[in-house]
């Protein structure tokens, strides 16, 4: 039975799309991007739920209580001691699945954003609550982060659990983020492709890359070429991702930071001012064999919102 505190609950939720890793800053670093899915949630009175997708994803994700965002909900309700009312769930979708721009981060964070706004004057979700439940559904906290708190994430696990730190992009930083039309990846095998350990050598690499990679990233654009290189997971994944692997080159090889961009197969190019990212389109543009789609980005530095009971709007 719904708990009568719900009934009428109305939420609309926005969330981000992310790019996890940056190249060095493996399961650490992430961004948010200024493409986001959204979600219209309303409690009804009879139990259950059901989900009608438009966008991407449609006629293949699950529309019952299997979906992932509905799953994201109830976990979160159940983290709280109270049981999840019926719903009835819209989602209108862009972020690309399995492309490595954080559609299933994406798809927990707006559970649990969700659910916070649904259980608004009930129980208060802090930003640690947030982070903790999203963490508990993906795993690691490198893409709920940015698409929770918007910006440059700095991501960790203490013994207390995960924890974040907000940082604001240099405004000459440029995004350019390139999906291929056809093939995906799978987080897990892209995980399966690497091994236990690292060479002392190839890990002192990654920490001195990583650092210097923020440093890029918020005061000194001119380093991020310098700053994306990586020894402790591209090079693990790349037969797996022949096509990625093959643009990271080209792009390197003229002197742009290209990055796979999460667990792939899109490639993340970060430019220092529009015009050297209008460049590196270009060689996208010749330097694939197979179809890429550009897309320029902005960072997102919002986040994830929610908005209670939400005005209806006529079109």
């Amino acid at each position: 039975m719904t708990d009568p505190r719900l009934a009428g609950r109305r939420v609309h939720v926005k969330v981000p799309a992310t790019t996890a890793n940056l190249g060095p800053g493996f399961d650490t670093l992430g961004l948010a991007l200024a493409v986001y899915d959204e979600l219209d949630v309303a409690v009804r009175d009879a139990p259950g739920a059901t989900v009608v997708v438009h966008g991407v994803g449609e006629g293949e994700v699950p529309t019952d209580e299997t979906n992932l965002v509905v799953r994201s909900i109830r976990h979160t309700f159940d983290a709280y001691g109270i049981p999840m009312p019926g719903l009835d769930l819209v989602a209108r979708n862009v972020i690309p699945h399995g492309r490595g721009m954080g559609s299933s981060g994406a798809a927990i964070v707006a559970g649990v954003m969700a659910a916070k706004g649904l259980l608004e004057g009930i129980v208060d979700i802090d930003s640690a609550g947030l982070l903790a439940r999203a963490t508990e559904l993906e795993g690691h906290p490198d893409n709920v982060a940015p698409a929770l708190f918007g910006g440059l994430t700095i991501a960790w696990m203490a013994e207390d659990g995960p924890q974040h730190k907000r940082l604001t992009v240099h405004r000459g930083v440029s995004l350019l983020v390139c999906v291929p039309e056809t093939s995906t990846m799978s987080t897990a095998l892209a995980r399966s492709l690497q091994p236990e350990s690292v060479p002392h050598a190839d890990a002192i690499f990654n920490v001195s890359r990583s650092a210097l990679l923020i440093a890029a990233l918020i005061q000194s654009p001119e380093l991020l070429f310098a700053s994306t290189e990586d020894r402790l997971h591209q090079n693990y994944r790349a037969a797996a991702m022949p096509e990625t692997d093959a643009l990271v080159q080209a792009l390197r090889a003229k002197g742009y930071a290209a990055v796979v961009s999460g667990a792939g197969p899109s490639v993340l190019v970060l430019c220092g001012d529009p015009a050297e990212r209008l460049a590196a389109a270009e060689v996208v543009a010749e330097a694939s064999t197979t179809p890429w789609q550009a897309h320029m980005l902005a960072v997102d530095f919002k986040g994830a919102t929610v908005v209670p009971n939400p005005v209806e709007t006529v079109a």
